[in-house]
């Protein structure tokens, strides 16, 4: 009896082992940027870097968004790239989730994302949402609320939250942070909210420093930039300029007690890649709903601002009127 049981238990851990080890499928939403390439090159990859194993790309559905031209353009391209890695083609969202475990929202435009992801939810698949996560705060909202509903693990983020640096201070090394500027692209997009379309790296940036709990902010606008500053709940200013007329460059400082540490080392996608592997891979979401929602806050009301001539705009009383709007029926 003693052997069997051991014989019983050694076929469940092997039967363990070899699921925890399989590899997974993913599924892409969306052919219209570039970071496909960059994350197909890096999953499918003969021998896959060891952050990058365990994923791999079989199947895709190349949406793009007739409105915008950057969309429309890359989608015929893209789409013969990754066919040549082995990444199978297909019609619908719905024939797509039947070849997939998992799935990247890639989709360029954030208006769709809400319509795309909700089959996504209902088919239980976890999934990356990339930037922007929403074309609204109000759908920004909705999404949440929708991954809640299905219990689904879901999160989005900018690349430009995984450096060495962000990881160095996120860490404490240099003790908290006591105020923060970033600065990036804010190229803007008439189908969005000024900030959303480029402006959201740099904003994330300053939010990955600083943390969700703005509660106010001030927007100063030209053709030339933007300039947003926000108050945080315990008094610390942290800002963000976003650049239209200079060098196309990403940076910030962060500053501390005994300290300013310069951010200027982003090197691509390769860290971001690397944490969507293990949220694929443990369902455990490394950005929370709150602080995404947050971000989104931060660039609705810094639209807000402008649209009142510069004031300072209440995040509280954005993030109301988006959970109306998501209630009505989003």
């Amino acid at each position: 009896m003693r052997s069997l049981k051991f014989v019983v238990l050694s076929a469940l851990c092997l039967v363990a082992l070899v699921v925890h080890s399989a590899e997974l499928r993913a599924g892409i939403i969306g052919l219209d940027t570039s970071h496909v390439l960059a994350f197909t090159k890096a999953l499918n990859a003969e021998n896959p870097e060891p952050g990058y194993a365990g994923v791999r790309v079989t199947v895709a559905y190349p949406k793009g968004s007739p409105d915008i031209e950057s969309s429309t353009k890359r989608v015929p391209g893209y789409t013969e790239k990754v066919k040549a890695m082995g990444v199978e083609i297909v019609d619908s969202i719905d024939e797509m989730l039947t070849k997939c475990d998992v799935v990247f929202l890639e989709s360029n435009d954030g208006r769709p994302h809400l319509e795309q992801a909700i089959p996504v939810f209902k088919a239980g698949k976890p999934v990356f949402i990339d930037k922007p996560v929403a074309g609204t705060l109000a759908q920004c909202v909705a999404l949440y609320d929708a991954a809640a509903r299905y219990k689904v693990p879901m999160f989005s983020a900018s690349s430009l939250r995984y450096t060495v640096k962000m990881n160095e201070i996120g860490s404490d090394k240099f003790g908290p942070v006591k105020g923060a500027l970033t600065y990036g692209p804010c190229a803007l997009e008439k189908t969005h909210p000024d900030l959303f379309w480029y402006g959201v790296h740099g904003v994330e940036m300053l939010f990955t420093l600083m943390g969700p709990k703005c509660e106010s902010v001030v927007r100063s606008s030209s053709p030339a930039a933007d300039v947003v500053t926000g108050i945080w709940d315990d008094g610390r200013i942290g800002t963000f300029r976003g650049n239209r007329n200079c060098k196309y460059n990403f940076g910030g400082s962060a500053f501390f007690d005994k300290s300013v540490q310069n951010i200027d080392d982003y090197k691509g996608y390769g860290m971001l890649l690397e944490e969507i592997v293990k949220f694929f891979k443990s369902g455990e979401v490394p950005v929370s709903a709150e602080e995404t929602i947050a971000i989104f806050a931060f660039m609705e009301a810094a639209d807000e601002s402008k649209r009142q001539g510069g004031i300072p705009v209440k995040i509280a009383d954005v993030i109301a009127k988006a959970r109306a709007e998501a209630a009505a029926g989003l």
